[in-house]
């Protein structure tokens, strides 16, 4: 599925902050199609189980709401809604064509009256605070220039005692398997997306923020300095994607 005029994108650190977020939009609005399949094929359908588990370390106290971040097709959401029937869950993410798709796999599923979505700002969350009792964020926050920003408007919106959880792909260590994932992530990936996908150089983009997101530690700090307390990281499948978990104090 090749594409003539195919879209170059620079790298994540040579971007500003304002080139990422318009790469980001641009990005994600051309691969929608191919999305969800692209997503389960090329993470071997890791991130299925990625996202159960998350989902199954969700506590819900006293609102039975949960804010998903950065929603992308719905599945976090969708997760959590068919494993807590009593939950409500909001989606925010700021692609329309996106939440479109999340809102059509949702009806499909018999879940509408459950789940919603909003075209939102992640640093800039249109909720009042204390309004959900988790927010979580799934393989979005490292496509988020400003995440001191990003983690401290989840922490507002849930209630004190809430959680804030961000599922992400991270580089591993050791240097066998980070040499076989960087190979897998820049030489094996972009070939597997062009044949799949009219936009493979989205791909690269989003191998390259992969290689440049922060390691578990400095993230589990930022966490910190953003003001969650009780910050647990968890590695899964030999550390290529961490959870990380924050309590919001005051509870």
């Amino acid at each position: 599925m090749g594409n003539q005029s195919e879209t170059h994108y620079p790298l994540v650190k040579e971007a500003t902050d304002a080139e990422r977020i318009g790469m980001v939009k641009d990005i994600f609005k051309t691969i929608i199609p191919r999305y969800d399949f692209l997503n389960h094929f090329l993470s071997f359908r890791r991130d299925i189980a990625w996202r159960r588990l998350a989902v199954r370390r969700m506590r819900f106290l006293r609102t039975n709401r949960f804010l998903d971040v950065a929603c992308g097709t719905g599945d976090l959401g969708i997760e959590a809604a068919t494993h807590y029937s009593p939950i409500s869950v909001v989606g925010l993410d700021f692609v329309k064509e996106m939440t479109d798709a999340a809102a059509r796999k949702t009806q499909a599923k018999g879940l509408s009256s459950r789940i919603v979505f909003v075209n939102g700002d992640a640093t800039a969350l249109p909720f009042p605070d204390n309004n959900f009792d988790v927010a979580g964020i799934a393989f979005g926050i490292r496509n988020i220039p400003d995440r001191m920003r990003a983690l401290r408007e989840m922490m507002r919106v849930i209630v004190p005692g809430g959680q804030v959880m961000v599922l992400e792909i991270t580089p591993p260590r050791g240097a066998i398997v980070k040499g076989l994932y960087h190979f897998y992530l820049n030489r094996i990936l972009p070939r597997l997306a062009r044949a799949f996908t009219s936009n493979p150089s989205a791909y690269i983009y989003l191998a390259d923020s992969v290689m440049n997101f922060p390691s578990p530690e400095k993230f589990k700090t930022l966490m910190e300095e953003a003001g969650l307390t009780a910050v647990k990281k968890r590695a899964l499948t030999l550390g290529v994607t961490y959870l990380h978990i924050g309590i919001k104090p005051g509870l």
